[in-house]
């Protein structure tokens, strides 16, 4: 078989299950060829994808944790932005992040939720006939603009800009990562003089200890760069899991009938299903830091090793027909968002989020047809449907 996961077409055609498959089953630690690069390592066997995120001093996040990390980018932000940053500092600057979103929050959270899920959703159904995708896209974003306390008027633009500085091209990413950076800078500046209940003023006031136990507030710098993190990290996955499990009732009509008769606890693990069928954090990097090996293949210090969640999440030997959307199937330890010290610092976001709109749905929703083909985007880190036409009755 033809393995080339850089391939963009493999992405937008939904083709990549069958080549990670073939790599679970044949050549589970696989050396990939790059184009102009030195090459990567492909893991697919679920233990060993949870192997790499479990030990953060042998896998290293701080030379990237995607395969198109631009080197001079993450350096400039080693240390101080969560998703390339190693423990013990790691910790630290989680704990003061997650801050904004921990227990204390959940009252605000779950009022922004439940506020928006309910406008959206009310929205999609008046609308009748729609891409679920205009719908969709909304929901995280709004929730998080929200919680960050950012001016209403400027929500629309903070999603396309977010998505622009995923989807674009390297001059146009720079340009859209430039304007939100400029805009956290100004709201930050705001905060510190006037401070509310919204996460950028709760992280803004937090303190931590630093590398040589001094105890301080975070730098506006660590601050702006992981506000574009949360931003970036709510609006770009759960779209992707609200779509693809929209799209699985639409095709199988009677998940519906099953969930209306199975009330909460049927909903609690439909979300978690829908994470699993949808995993749109497609790959994570590490970077390894001495000579070891994975499966009993040699790899050498400074190899780069890519991690490959979709495969993780359809391991035979963990989910039993892991090809087959089953909501209420049960253990379900997917890894939609890693495991470990780099477990999403929104995961309890997004499962609020999936849980609401189930039940908006369920709710103004009788029946659910679908208008159009889906279409796919043609990433191989987040990964998801960028159209999904629909009729809700």
């Amino acid at each position: 078989m033809e393995i080339d996961l850089t391939d963009p077409g493999l992405w937008a055609r939904n083709e990549f299950g069958e080549v990670l498959a073939w790599l679970r089953h044949n050549e589970p630690v696989y050396r990939h060829q790059e184009k102009g690069g030195p090459g990567f390592w492909v893991l697919t066997r679920y233990a060993d994808v949870v192997h790499v995120y479990g030990d953060d001093e042998l896998f290293s996040s701080r030379y990237g944790m995607r395969l198109d990390s631009n080197p001079e980018a993450v350096a400039a932000v080693e240390g101080r932005m969560l998703i390339v940053t190693d423990p013990p500092e790691h910790t630290r600057i989680r704990q003061l992040v997650g801050t904004g979103l921990g227990r204390a929050a959940m009252p605000r959270i779950e009022e922004s939720v439940r506020r928006v899920v309910s406008e959206v959703v009310s929205g999609a159904v008046a609308a009748g006939e729609l891409d679920f995708l205009d719908a969709a896209k909304k929901i995280p974003n709004y929730v998080v603009c929200d919680l960050m306390g950012l001016p209403r008027e400027h929500w629309e633009w903070v999603g396309d800009t977010m998505t622009e500085s995923f989807d674009a091209t390297d001059e146009d990413k720079l340009a859209a990562d430039g304007e939100l950076f400029l805009l956290f800078t100004e709201l930050l500046m705001e905060r510190r003089d006037n401070p509310g209940d919204d996460f950028i003023s709760i992280v803004a006031q937090a303190r931590r200890r630093d590398r040589t136990g001094e105890e301080r507030q975070l730098t506006d710098e660590e601050i702006i760069v992981n506000c574009h993190g949360v931003l970036a990290g709510a609006n770009e996955t759960t779209r992707y899991v609200m779509s693809a499990g929209l799209l699985e009732l639409a095709k199988a009509p009677e998940h519906v009938d099953w969930l209306r008769a199975a009330g909460p606890a049927g909903i609690a693990t439909a979300v978690e299903e829908m994470l699993r069928w949808a995993t749109p954090a497609v790959h994570v990097l590490r970077t390894v830091t001495r000579d070891t090996e994975i499966g009993g293949v040699p790899i050498a210090a400074g190899d780069r090793v890519t991690a490959w969640n979709p495969s993780a999440n359809h391991d035979e030997s963990v989910f039993a027909a892991p090809d087959r959307f089953v909501p209420d199937r049960t253990p379900n330890k997917h890894l939609a968002f890693g495991i470990g010290q780099h477990f999403c610092v929104g995961a309890r976001l997004g499962r609020l989020e999936l849980a609401a709109f189930l039940r908006e749905l369920l709710a103004r929703v009788t029946r659910i047809e679908l208008t159009g083909e889906p279409r796919y985007n043609s990433s191989n880190f987040t990964w998801g449907l960028v159209s999904l036409p629909v009729r809700l009755r």
